[in-house]
């Protein structure tokens, strides 16, 4: 990491109450809290979760040493019951050696080369999507992104045969979801494994609806060839994964992949579309460059993944709804080991460490006028760099999000598909977001449909 250039010194944050610590204050508002941190005490703070003692991080060398920094000085713990319930033993929970086998046989499965497989799809799972809408109809944003990436992940990683079951999967996974989120902002953390809630019963449900379509998918898979199933799919291609001494994924393994690629691949990009509309809305000049853009470089076709360089400006309206709303708020926190440093300071072992991509894209000193949607800001000018991890809703060092490109080719694609035909006018007024597993707004996005008066021209067959 080279010599650290910014202090590392840690300061006593909020006084907590007894046993619980900070926890009230944190369940209550965990954004405001977590910017109260960096506003009123500094860049390194020290702060209690029930019987946790926490350092919350919020400049990016802090950030970014940590992240890069050698596995044997930082472990991932278990982030809750109920997501260890949900995403099993994945890539995203393993260690060690374990952890890196795994991601050796997962990452090649969301490569560039595959990604590009699978543009087609998202492009035909939108304008099949904009094909059923129409001029002046009322839409709830959100359940519209959901429902279209729904279509995506399912075609992209379980290929055509999940049938009248995406439905019922997709609706498990969002109750999984929520329960999650609930369980990460309050007592039901500390909770022993035992104990069932009505929270708890709830996520047992939709784990086990869950676990019954994948099974039954890994074992169409197994017996005959997918039923048809040309083996381009996500789920195919981590049944045929070997690592390195010609072993495969369990079942059980194929399983937890694939949930946790699912998990990661519908709702980040959803979220992201969502609040990229909302922020178009608040923007003619963003949404008319737009416009400008997509009949420059598509001229009425669909886009293709040969476009998505040519997209600029859509690119930069998802990466700035990122910087804003990131759907991922934070990341999920090290736990320091023996020989832990963090700006050439000892970290004491056991300490958990924690950092905000919601605190730190929403900093003043890396992004002027940080809460305007300002896609600009990401223009190619060398003299308006930020430093490296003040932007990262993907997280950063070896554990980064394997599927960071899909979810951007995805979303630019799709933002570049659906606003070539219409305009999404969400109703005026602020939005707050609410902080569960995701970054979503606390209050459904209505919007108008207004039909662009662009067109596109299907090509010929």
């Amino acid at each position: 990491m080279g010599v650290p250039t910014v202090p590392f010194l840690p300061v006593a944050g909020p006084r907590g109450l007894p046993l619980l610590g900070n926890l009230p204050a944190f369940g209550r508002d965990p954004l405001a809290f977590l910017v109260r941190l960096r506003d009123d005490f500094g860049d390194v703070v020290t702060w209690s979760l029930g019987p946790m003692r926490i350092i919350f991080l919020s400049h990016p060398e802090h950030i970014a040493e940590l992240l890069g920094a050698d596995e044997r000085r930082y472990e991932t713990p278990d982030i809750g019951w109920s997501f260890r319930r949900l995403v099993g033993d994945s890539v995203i929970r393993s260690q060690g050696a374990d952890w890196r086998r795994k991601r050796s046989l997962v990452q090649p499965t969301v490569r560039p080369r595959q990604v590009r497989a699978y543009a087609t799809t998202m492009v035909d799972c939108a304008v099949a999507l904009a094909d059923r809408w129409q001029d002046g109809s009322r839409v709830d944003v959100l359940r519209e992104m959901t429902l279209l990436t729904q279509r995506i992940v399912v075609r992209t990683l379980f290929g055509n045969d999940v049938g009248d079951q995406a439905r019922a999967l997709g609706d498990a996974m969002t109750v999984a979801g929520g329960e999650i989120g609930a369980e990460l902002r309050g007592v039901g953390l500390f909770l022993p494994a035992w104990a069932r809630t009505p929270a708890r019963r709830r996520l047992l449900r939709a784990v086990a609806t869950v676990d019954t379509e994948i099974d039954r998918l890994i074992r169409a898979r197994q017996t005959s060839k997918g039923l048809g199933n040309d083996g381009e799919d996500l789920l195919s291609r981590l049944l045929a994964a070997r690592d390195e001494g010609g072993r495969s994924l369990t079942p059980r393994e194929v399983r937890d992949e694939a949930v946790t690629m699912w998990f990661g691949g519908h709702e980040t990009t959803s979220t992201a579309l969502a609040w990229s509309w909302y922020l178009l809305s608040t923007s003619p000049h963003a949404r008319e460059r737009l416009t400008t853009e997509l009949d420059r470089v598509l001229d009425g076709r669909p886009p293709t993944i040969d476009d998505y360089e040519h997209l600029a400006w859509t690119q930069q309206i998802v990466k700035e709804a990122l910087r804003l709303y990131p759907p991922g708020w934070m990341i999920p926190p090290r736990v320091a080991q023996d020989g832990a440093v963090l700006g050439g300071t000892p970290v004491p072992a056991r300490t958990m460490v924690w950092c905000s991509q919601w605190v730190t894209h929403r900093d003043a000193r890396w992004f002027p006028d940080p809460t305007a949607f300002r896609p600009e800001r990401w223009d190619t000018d060398p003299q308006q760099a930020v430093p490296q991890h003040a932007w990262f809703p993907f997280g950063g060092g070896q554990r980064s999000c394997l599927g960071a490109r899909f979810a951007l080719v995805e979303a630019a694609l799709v933002l570049a598909t659906l606003a070539q035909r219409f305009h999404i006018d969400v109703d005026p007024g602020e939005v707050a977001p609410t902080a569960g597993l995701q970054l979503q707004p606390a209050i459904s996005l209505r919007a108008t449909l207004r039909a662009s008066s662009y067109r596109p021209v299907r090509p010929a067959n």
